[in-house]
This record gives structure tokens, C-alpha cells and sequence, in this order.
């Protein structure tokens, strides 16, 4: 996410850092190489001209060239500018205390919507909710379809035209299905509604009459961050004739350049409440306006890297799991088990972006999610005594593994080097705090 914004945002700060002090002549020099950096990041062109303008004017403003450190002051003021850009303030979604509340999903086609419709869906059942999804897209083939495979993995309902009775178009699959909402007692109604490849009046009326009468908590516009500049300027149309109240940015995992996050928020006013960070129903982010500037310029997102972390893994599991391990009684049952809660925060290179600094340092590393299914694959492959005393893995046992996990012994023994040295640690940490330890540390993600 960002990661060629990042690196190229570097180059101009670290230019800026290397010059003891900065006249107004070389500040004008490094906000023309950010505007480059900017432009060719597909941010909207009177964006970066306002953005620039409010950077010169604060650096100018309050002698931040005469201070000691003149190019961190710049940074900062960078910092709180994008923040100021991408929005300030958390924007979490808003339900009615009435029941159904209704999120009506908007945009083009093949922005991903259905997919969003899902990860929302899965993200308030987590919260306790009751969702229910709504196909409403009669206009994509396999549409309906997508959305009902989606819904049953997540083990939410679907209604649909079949439900909704013969000759429905999307306008009346909408209606009835709130009654249905009401009748099993459904909290959360999300519509899926049709996009087309480019806006219409069809389409727009089609919305407007859902609109109308669902009375939604949220309309959210969802736009393909790949699109960058193409993407504002839809959300601009959509936003005249819907008065949208966010938006969920999809496929920042990809090749997205940051145009779309860095502008739309500021063209049509209105909050960006989520981001899509990969394929999975659980791939979805609230959008935090600091954290994201942070990560933007190389700072790292700790807090969101907690919250993945506190989501994930189990604290009396946990706590359980380094008693063992002070213990020596840990087994690879319990390695498995958190080799599966750390699988699911995400990919690794997406967790390592949120460390302070990892841009730099890990820059040129191949971060390769495999190896952690090498490793599950490994212990899969192990009896169950084996599992639970790795001591008795002698060379013969060590070649069955690798043959039934197609890697090889050398991967076997790598493993089983990792594992004890994990246990050595946290014997160590174990006698040096005389209490439990803060965290676990996992060997098998060093290479």
C-alpha cells in the first residue's frame, strides 16, 4: 500500500535532510519535487496546488527555516497537512437505532462492490450484528450468484430476485427485502446495487428511488483505487446526484499510486470509512486519516499493527502458550496455532509496511507468504507424538516429514532449529522478568 509513494516521498525528505539549513530557495526546490512526486501519484492536480500552497505558507510562517532541525519541522508540517487532506478525523459508520438500518453500496461496475457488500457484511456480524446482504445488481451476469457464494461463506443471508418473486426488478428486490429484514429480525440490510461501465440517468433514477424509500444510514460510494484521478472525478457525479456520506476505497493491495486516497475525500467532501487491503472477506480497514499519512511517509502504523495483533490472538491462549514455553512444555500444536492467528492478520509484507522504518530497511526483501504455509505443512505432516515431543525427530523421522510435505530435510531441520531457539528465548525472558512475557516472538518469520 503506497509503497512507490512512500519510497519516492523518501527520496525528497532525505534531500531535504541532508542540507544543514534551508532558505526559502531550496524549500521552493524540494515542494517542486513533491508536487512531481504528487502528480505522478495521480493526485488531483488543484489538490496537490492547495496542498503545496498551505505547506509553503506554514513553513514560511513560523520560522521553521531558522530552527535547528528545519527539515523534520517540514515533515511534520507534510504530515498534518495530509492528514488535514485525507480527512482529519475517524469516520466510522453510522447505523439507525431503528431496525433495519440500510447501507446502500454505490458505484461502477467492477469497482468491487459485491466483494464490499460481503467484508461489511463479515465485519458487523464480528460486532454482533445481524446482517443481511441484498443482490440488487440484475445487471451483471453471475452477479446474484457471486453475492450468495460470498454470503454462505460468511454464513449471512442472502434475498434476492428469486426471493423476491417473479418479474422483480432491482427496485422492488430492495423493498421486500426489508420486510423479510423485519420478519427474521435482521439489524443490518446491505444493498449490492448495479454499476454500470460508465454513470447514467437509468442508473442514477434506479438509485435515487432505493434511496427514497430504504431512508439509508450510509450510502457508500465504492470506488477502484486503481483509477486514481478517473475515480474522483466519478465520485463527484455520484456524490451531486446521491449526496453520499463515505467511501470505501478497493484494491489499495495492488499497483493503486495513492491518487484516489489522497483526493477524494477533499473533492467531494465527504469521509473515506474504509479501504480494501486484499481478496479475503476479512480484508477490509476502517480508514484512519493519521495512521494512513503516517504510513504514507515511511512512519509505520503501530497501533493498527496492535489492533490486528489483539484481533487475532487469543490473550488467555496466549498467556497459556508462554507458560508452556518457560515450561519447556510448548509442542508444535501450539506453533500451529499461532502460525494460523498470525496468517490471519493479513500478508506479511501489509503487517511489516506498519513498522516504523520497514520501508527502508526491508527494501529490496522478497516477503514471501508461502514460507508460512511451508511451515504449517511441515508440522501437518508430523505424527501427533512427534508433534508434541519434537525431541524424537531423528533423521529417518526428519526425511518422512519432508518427503509428505514436499519440501526438504534441510527445510525440516531449519524449522526445528527455529523452534528451539524459540523456546531458548523465552526460557531467557522468562527468568529475566520473573513474570509473564509481553508478547511471542515467531523465529519462522526470519529467513
Amino acid at each position: 500500500m503506497f509503497d512507490r509513494l512512500t519510497e519516492r516521498l523518501d527520496e525528497v525528505f532525505r534531500k531535504l535532510r541532508g542540507q544543514g539549513r534551508i532558505g526559502e530557495r531550496d524549500l521552493d526546490a524540494s515542494l517542486r519535487e513533491l508536487r512531481r512526486v504528487l502528480l505522478e501519484a495521480d493526485v488531483n492536480f488543484q489538490v496537490v496546488k492547495e496542498f503545496l500552497g498551505r505547506v509553503r505558507e506554514r513553513s514560511l510562517g513560523q520560522d521553521v527555516l531558522r530552527s535547528l532541525t528545519p527539515a523534520q519541522q517540514v515533515i511534520k508540517i507534510v504530515h498534518d497537512e495530509l492528514v488535514s487532506l485525507l480527512g482529519r478525523n475517524d469516520s466510522p459508520i453510522q447505523l439507525s437505532d431503528r431496525p433495519p438500518a440500510v447501507i446502500l453500496l454505490v458505484g461502477l461496475q467492477g469497482c468491487g462492490k459485491t466483494t464490499v457488500a460481503a467484508k461489511l457484511a463479515n465485519r458487523l456480524k464480528s460486532q454482533g450484528r445481524l446482517p443481511s446482504l441484498v443482490a440488487a445488481d440484475l445487471q451483471r451476469p453471475a452477479a446474484v450468484e457471486q453475492l450468495r457464494t460470498l454470503g454462505a461463506s460468511i454464513g449471512v443471508p442472502v434475498f434476492g430476485p428469486e426471493e423476491a418473486g417473479a418479474g422483480a426488478d432491482a427496485v422492488e428486490v430492495c423493498r421486500r427485502s426489508l420486510d423479510a429484514a423485519r420478519a427474521t429480525n435482521r439489524s443490518v440490510v446491505i444493498f449490492d446495487t448495479a454499476g454500470r461501465l460508465a454513470i447514467d440517468d437509468e442508473m442514477m433514477s434506479e438509485l435515487e428511488q432505493v434511496r427514497q424509500f430504504s431512508e439509508p444510514s450510509e450510502i457508500l460510494f465504492v470506488a477502484d483505487s486503481m483509477l486514481g484521478q478517473d475515480a474522483v472525478e466519478t465520485a463527484s457525479r455520484f456524490c451531486e446526484r446521491l449526496a453520499f456520506t463515505g467511501s470505501v476505497l478497493t484494491k489499495m493491495d495492488g499497483d493503486a499510486r495513492g491518487g484516489a486516497a489522497l483526493s477524494i475525500a477533499h473533492v467531494t467532501g465527504v469521509p473515506v470509512k474504509f479501504i480494501g487491503t486484499g481478496e479475503g472477506v476479512e480484508a477490509l480497514e476502517p480508514f484512519h486519516p493519521e495512521r494512513i499519512a503516517s504510513r504514507i511517509l515511511g512512519m509505520g502504523d503501530v497501533v493498527s499493527l496492535v489492533e490486528k495483533a489483539e484481533a487475532a490472538f487469543d490473550r488467555e491462549k496466549t498467556e497459556k502458550m508462554e507458560a508452556k514455553l518457560r515450561k519447556e512444555a510448548f509442542t508444535f500444536y501450539d506453533f500451529r496455532e499461532q502460525l494460523q492467528a498470525v496468517k490471519s492478520m493479513g500478508p506479511l509484507d501489509q503487517l511489516l509496511g506498519m513498522m516504523p522504518g520497514a520501508g527502508k530497511a526491508l527494501k529490496g526483501v522478497q516477503v514471501d507468504d508461502n514460507a508460512l504455509g511451508q511451515v504449517e505443512a511441515i508440522i501437518n505432516s508430523m505424527t501427533k507424538g512427534e508433534r508434541l515431543k519434537p525431541q524424537i525427530l531423528n533423521g529417518s523421522r526428519r526425511k518422512r516429514i519432508a518427503r509428505g510435505s514436499g519440501t526438504t530435510v534441510q527445510d525440516v531441520n531449519r524449522l526445528m532449529k527455529q523452534f528451539q531457539m524459540m523456546q531458548k528465548m523465552m526460557r531467557q525472558m522468562g527468568r529475566m522478568k520473573k513474570g509473564r512475557t509481553k508478547g511471542m516472538s515467531l523465529p519462522f518469520m526470519q529467513q
